[in-house]
Parts: structure tokens; sequence; C-alpha cells
């Protein structure tokens, strides 16, 4: 059988444990036809096959976001100014005034999550002082995770939050000593305050909605990712807020695999959705590019225990496990999987009993349900998902929150949180994702790092080594590993024959490059289902999916891109602290003993004198150099 595509001269990282390694894949009908050495594979060229030399570069599966929020976030992906990998205070503000000035009114200037202030070199916000100077009259609205938001004069004249505006439920409106709104919003610990708040901004028309969810998706091909599980979200109503990605994939424009669930809409009417939605959509109804996914993350709103780590944990009403327990029976009952959204593990541990009663009813068995983010889940409540069958979908937030988790719990806590390497051992099912746009940012690369490397963005090392994982298990987590999840087992995950035909090839070797520049990847070339979706570099000339430019004109993605590639385009790592270091000492090839840490050993309180002797600087003239 002829090929329509054939990469040869790489480094082919299959994942297939019989076949883990290839030079050549063969791509036809968006499937992978052959995977192997250059002859097996170059055997299926034919006169129409597009032939592509690798030159020895490494190619991995494609990416899987086990959480991400697509939908929402590419309705909104045009107007946000993001902050996601902007490593100074300065920079962010030069950003937002860059902004401003081309912003039209009525419009808002808004940064909606993505970011923490410890990525900052300044360890802080803005002040809404400082706000206000670059806006006097612009609306600013910003997004801090889950915590905060900061609104300036003219965004609290827009909402309308004065002095008499009551405090919402969950949430608090600070005033100043003389009652008046300051535009601090804080979660306690509800974010609902923060979100119903972005929600009174204007919205998008139609056209630029399906423009921006173009524009979001090819941001993430950008970064290597093929495919996501979308998981629902506050304030993304069904079918409404679904018309744009439906579109998209009528029109066979999706260039993300898309798997969707369906998050419930309103308190105390769970229920309704639910037993609505079982009788109006069929479970995996759809393709290979959108299909249905079950329910969740919210299944009830008194089960919701949004993480704040600044605030104490809370905890969930009495009523949780009655609502919990009838919307499980009528998911269970249809055969409908589902995900739950839950940060510690007294939530877990309650929702267990509820699942466990099901279970007695309704066997849970060959439902591939799970629960979402699990950063305190104790060793009971794995081995209690265990034996139904079920698995947890872990995130990077700790790696954006892991400063706050220490500072309240300690750093013994924030050792293992999530246990990720404790569940891979005991052998549940457990994968990676973002949970953007909204807390952590959408690059799959800062939650690699923080898997490899237990730091947070902002340098923090709260996991120690033994509970880091290595790379290929990294990567895993967000392919193969992905795939149950969807229920998608054997179909993709993997560079295979017969699966299908997503791969990147990342802009430097994710397996030989330091572990310090592994957050600062991006791909050179995405391949969903065959098609080249974005190729850059080497491979531009290849790259016919980019969609026409975002709109509106003052959109903040035409000036400032996404993830850092305004500021640092081509091969930003260079510009990272430790390859610095390693310039300044002379040093040319990495350690595997010592690592290569000077940055840190430089100002540690050991007793080193002689940065260049044998110690000094923990190994900096080591034999392997």
């Amino acid at each position: 059988m002829s090929a329509d595509l054939i990469l040869h001269s790489g480094l082919i990282t299959t994942l297939d444990r019989g076949n883990p390694a290839a030079s050549a894949v063969a791509i036809r009908e968006g499937r992978f036809l052959a995977v192997g050495d250059e002859a097996e594979v170059m055997a299926h060229a034919g006169p129409q096959t597009k032939i592509v030399d690798l030159k020895g570069r490494r190619v991995l599966p494609g990416l899987i976001d086990n959480h991400l929020h697509i939908i929402r976030g590419g309705l909104n992906f045009n107007m946000e100014l993001r902050w996601d990998g902007v490593r100074s205070l300065a920079d962010a503000m030069s950003m937002l005034k860059r902004q401003v000035a081309v912003t039209p009114p009525p419009q808002w200037v808004r940064v909606v999550g993505g970011f923490t202030e410890r990525q900052f070199a300044e360890k802080r916000l803005p002040t809404i002082e400082e706000l206000n100077a670059v806006a006097p009259d612009t609306p600013v609205f910003i997004l801090h995770l889950y915590d905060r938001a900061l609104l300036n004069g003219a965004a609290l004249r827009a909402v309308g939050y004065t002095k008499d505006t009551p405090q919402p439920p969950g949430g608090e409106i600070t005033r100043d000593a003389n009652g008046n709104p300051t535009g601090l919003l804080l979660a306690r610990p509800n974010a609902g305050i923060l979100y119903a708040t972005l929600a009174k901004g204007p919205k998008l028309p139609f056209d630029y909605q399906v423009n921006s969810t173009r524009h979001f998706m090819r941001e993430l091909n950008r970064l290597g990712v093929t495919g996501a599980i979308d998981a629902g979200g506050g304030f993304q109503n069904y079918p409404d807020d679904y018309a744009v990605i439906q579109k998209l994939a009528d029109e066979n424009q999706l260039t993300i695999r898309l798997a969707y669930n369906l998050f419930t809409q309103k308190p105390k009417q769970e229920k309704e959705d639910f037993l609505n939605w079982t009788k109006t959509s069929k479970y995996k109804q759809g393709d290979d590019y959108f299909r249905h996914n079950g329910a969740g993350e919210m299944l009830v709103f008194s089960a919701a225990d949004f993480e704040d780590f600044r605030e104490p944990r809370p905890d969930m009403p009495p009523e949780m496990e009655g609502d919990l327990e009838g919307v499980v029976r009528i998911l269970a009952e249809n055969r409908w999987p589902w995900r739950l959204h839950a940060t510690y593990d007294e939530t877990i541990s309650r929702a267990l009993d509820v699942f466990e009663k099901v279970d007695q009813d309704i066997p849970l068995k060959g439902l591939n349900w799970f629960f979402d983010h699990a950063e305190t889940i104790s060793e009971r409540s794995i081995d209690r998902i265990a034996a139904l069958g079920g698995g947890v979908a872990v995130q990077h937030r700790m790696a954006y929150q892991g400063e706050y988790f220490v500072e309240r719990y300690g750093a013994a806590a924030a050792e293992a949180t999530p246990p990720v390497a404790r569940m891979l051992e005991k052998g549940i099912k457990t994968s990676a994702g973002t949970d953007a746009t909204r807390v952590a940012s959408y690059n799959p690369w800062v939650s690699l790092s923080w898997l490899v490397t237990g730091k947070t963005v902002g340098g923090l090392r709260i996991t120690p080594q033994r509970n880091c994982l290595d790379r290929e298990t990294a990567l895993r987590m967000w392919t193969e590993n992905v795939t149950w999840f969807s229920n998608e087992e054997g179909r993709k995950g993997r560079i295979a024959a017969g699966q299908l035909a997503d791969l990147i090839v990342p802009d430097r070797d994710f397996f030989a490059c330091p572990e310090d520049e592994i957050s600062f990847i991006g791909a050179d070339l995405t391949v969903v289902g065959g098609k080249v979706v974005y190729g850059a570099r080497d491979f531009a000339s290849l790259d016919e999916s980019a969609p026409p430019p975002a709109m509106p004109d003052w959109s903040p993605v035409r000036t400032f891109k996404g993830y850092a590639a305004w500021g640092e385009p081509d091969d930003a790592g260079r510009n990272s602290l430790r390859r610095a270091a390693m310039a300044n000492c002379g040093c040319a090839t990495a350690c595997g003993v010592h690592g290569h840490d000077h940055a840190g050993a430089w100002s540690s309180k050991l007793p080193i004198s002689d940065l260049k002797s044998f110690w000094g600087a923990l190994g900096c003239a080591c034999w392997a150099v």
C-alpha cells in the first residue's frame, strides 16, 4: 500500500513496547501504516507520497491533555492578554500598557489565569494603583489562580460594584475604610465571585469566536498538543456554548482531537441536567475528532472543593452524599463515565462512600470514571479507587500554587502532592494534563517539567527526586495513559501501525536536553491524522493550516502571540539561569552525576572556596566535563 506521508531519518520514540524505537514512519488515510527502519517504511513510497527528511530529529507521539477547558478557552482566547511564561512583572505591565493603548471602548483588557506571581522576578502582583496608572479609562480584569481578581477603577465602574453591593456567598469584595470596593476580589474559598465578575465582560460575536477557537487550537499545536479532554466549566452552557466547536467539527477544521464532558449547569438542578442529557445525548457520539465523553467535572455543586491554598480547606456540606448519589445512579444506569473535581482527600473519601454504595446495586466495573486533581489523596483512597476500577487525572496546579501549599501545610506535606509516582506504582489508571486556561497554563511542557523536576514555575523544588518521574514515564502520562480516560485505548497515544497518526517533532530533544529546558520546548512539526497542522523552521513549508489573522484587529494574539512566543521565540532555554551558569564556568557537557546545578550551589551556604575545584559548585569540574 502506498503511503500519503513518510517521515524518515529520525529518532522516533514510539512508546510501543514491542517496537520502542524507529527511524521512519509511513502514514495512510490518517493512520500509521508502517513504523520501523528506512527500508521497511520506504517500501511504501508511491508516486504521490510526500516524503519528509527528519535529519536525525526526535519524534514523539502527539501530546494529549487530560483536562483542558478548550471549548470555553477558545471562545475567549482572542480577547485575553496571556501572561503565561512571562518572567517579570515589568514585562507583564509593559504588555498590559501596550494592549490598553489599542483596546477600544467598551472592551476590556483581561488577563485570565495561566500565570502566578511567583513566576515573576519581583514575586508579586501589580497593585491596583499601578493598574489605574496604565489604564485610567479602560477596564482591566486580572484573574490570579483560583484565589483573587484585580480590577482597576474603570472595571469596577463597568461591573457596577459600589458601596451598596452586597458581599457574595463564598467570596469577598474588599473595601476601603469608607466601604467602597478597592478592586480586589477574593475567593473565600469559592471562586464564584471571580468568574461571575468575568462573565460581565463583553463577548466576541460568533464569527470571531470561531476565529478565536482556531487560534487557540493553533497555539496548542505549536506546543505539540494533538488531543484533549474538555472538562466543561463554569458559565459554559450546553449546547449553546458548544455551537462554535460543533461548527468547526462539521467543517473538518479541528486540529485538536477533542472528547468533551458535560458539566452540570445550576445548583439544585443537577439531577434534571443529567436526566435530560442522558436522554438527548449518547455516550461516545461523534467521531475521532469530536466525541462525547460522559459527565463532569462538576457533578453536583455541593461536592466542589475549589482549591485555594491561601485559604483553609473547605468542608463539603452534609447534603453532599445525597446529592452526589442521585446523579451517580443516573450515570451508572446509563453507563456514562464521569469525572469529579476533587482537591482534598476529605472530599475524595466521602465521594468514594457514595461510589461504593452505588456499586453494590449497579456495578461500576467497565465504566472509565475518575477523579480530577486529587492533590492530597491518601493511600487508602488510592486503594479504594483501584478496587472500584477508577482512575485519577492529575494536573500541574501545584507548579503554580506549590509555594502557597508549603506556606499552609509545610514542605513535608508537599513532597507527594499529588502522589503521582505512588499511584503509578500501585497500578491505578493515572494521566496528566493542565486544567488550563484559568488556573495553570495550557503549555504541556510546563507540566512535563514539573513531573520530571518537581519544581514550581517559581523555581521551588517541592517534590523530592524519589517522587519525580523519569522522562519516558512522564511522556506516557501525556500520551498513551490519557487514552483510558477517553475510552480510546489502542487507538492513539503511541506511534504504532493502525493507530491514529498523531505525532510531533519537538524543537529540541526531550530526552537529551537539560532538565531546566523542558519547559521551553515547543514543536517544529505537529501532525494530526496524517495532516500537518503546524510547521516551523525546517518544516515551515509543510504548514498549510494557519488560520486567518486573529479577530478583532486589536486582539492581543496579533501582537503577543502565545506562550512566551512574543519574547523568546527561538531557543528560549539559552537564557535560563542554569545555562548561563554553565557558560560562565566553562562546562561543556551535561553531567548525569551532579546535574550542573551551579546556580543553586553558588547561592548555597556550603563552605566552597574554589568554584573550579572538584567539589566546588557541586562538581563543576568533575570527570564528565
